[in-house]
Formats: C-alpha cells, structure tokens, sequence
C-alpha cells in the first residue's frame, strides 16, 4: 500500500518512533532508571506517546512515591541522553528521503512531539531544520497528547485548516490527538499495533509515503 501526500496543504509530523528511531532508546532509559529505583514492573504501552512528565509521574507510582518528580525527571533525561551518546539518532527507514521530498515540493511541515524543547532541538540537529515551518513540543502547549491541542496549533502557526493537514504518526495517543484535531492520519507503527479507522491510513514504513506535487491548471 502507498499513501500520497500531494492532495494536501500541509504535512504534520510527529517525531520520536515516526522520524527517529528514539522512542525506544527512551523506553530503555526509563525501564533502566526504574530499575536501578527497584520499581515495580512498568506498563511499556504507558511509556509511548507519552509526555516527559506522563513518564516521570508513571516510574513515580512505580516507585511508590519515594523521589521527588524533579530528581525522577532529571535521572531519566541523564539516562536518555547517555543512551543517545551511545547509539546516536536513528532515522526511521525513509525518512530523509521523505523530507527531502518535502522540502523539494515545496510543501509545509510541521513538527509536533510530546519531547521538550530542549530534547526536541537535539533531534532537529540530525534531521535538518529546513523541512520545518513551525515546532511545537510539550513546552509549547498546556495540553499533549491525546489532547488535539498540539496538532490544532501547528496546523493554526501554518495557517492551514486541520482539514487540509494530514498527520504521521506512530502511537495510538498521536493519532487520538490528530484526528481530534481534523486532521487525516497515517499511522507508521513502530511499537504499538495500530487499528484502522475511518480517515487513518496504517502502512508499515515511512517508504510508502510519496509525494506528488498537484499540477494547478489555469
């Protein structure tokens, strides 16, 4: 199956496990500092999508609340990025060419990532900055993922109608968040098995995704 994105106005991506392989470098991270706090099993389907402090306030319940959040989320920042030093940014197969695709057909793109700022610039640095018009990370809004808020307000920076945006996604909690935005998804399961629904297009890899740039005629 391939999916085209030239129809559209704009293109919404989501990062971690759709453009970089770095979803599952964060689940080690946490599984790891969890661990080390002798925590109680995780959930790992509560670990993807998920925010920063989603995450921080699932290994504190672990935990039985013995550390603060502030010491929680600075351990699993140190142990996240001490697994990138290791193994480095992974692109997701087909992701460069895709937002070289993008950027050649001169098509607008978003950036929307439940990561934080500072994590999210870290990212931009591998994949490029040019294929972004706007970023919107867990610091930019008060409300994530499965919230619509994030997607709603980047299709709003680009001015385009939701309508008219379509979202890539990896994580049954994106894609709640982009269709309750308006938007048409494409599901690229990396982690979790994602269903079919009406408006939301499941493919296998970001290699099925073309672009074909609509001819205007006069």
């Amino acid at each position: 199956m391939r999916f085209d994105l030239g129809a559209f106005d704009a293109v919404l991506f989501d990062m971690d496990g759709t453009l970089v392989d770095t979803e599952s470098l964060w689940i080690e991270a946490v599984l790891g500092v969890a661990a080390e706090l002798g925590a109680d099993p995780l959930d790992r389907a509560r670990l993807i999508g998920g925010t920063v402090a989603s995450i921080v306030a699932v290994v504190g319940v672990a935990t039985g609340g013995r550390h603060a959040a502030a010491d929680l989320d600075r351990w699993i920042d140190q142990a996240v990025k001490a697994k990138i030093a290791e193994v480095g940014v992974r692109l997701r197969p087909g992701a460069r060419r895709l937002l070289d695709d993008l950027i050649a057909a001169g098509v607008p793109c978003a950036l929307v990532t439940s990561s934080g700022r500072a994590d999210t610039e870290i990212i931009l640095d591998v994949l490029g900055r040019a294929a972004f018009a706007v970023t919107v990370t867990a610091d930019d809004v008060p409300r994530h993922k499965p919230d619509p808020l994030p997607y709603a307000t980047a299709a709003a920076l680009l001015g385009v109608d939701p309508a008219r945006c379509v979202a890539i996604e990896d994580s049954l909690a994106g894609l709640a968040a982009a269709e309750g935005a308006g938007c048409t998804t494409v599901a690229v399961p990396h982690l979790q098995d994602i269903p079919d629904a009406p408006g939301r297009h499941v493919l296998t890899s970001l290699e099925e995704v073309t672009v074909t740039p609509v001819k205007v005629t006069r």
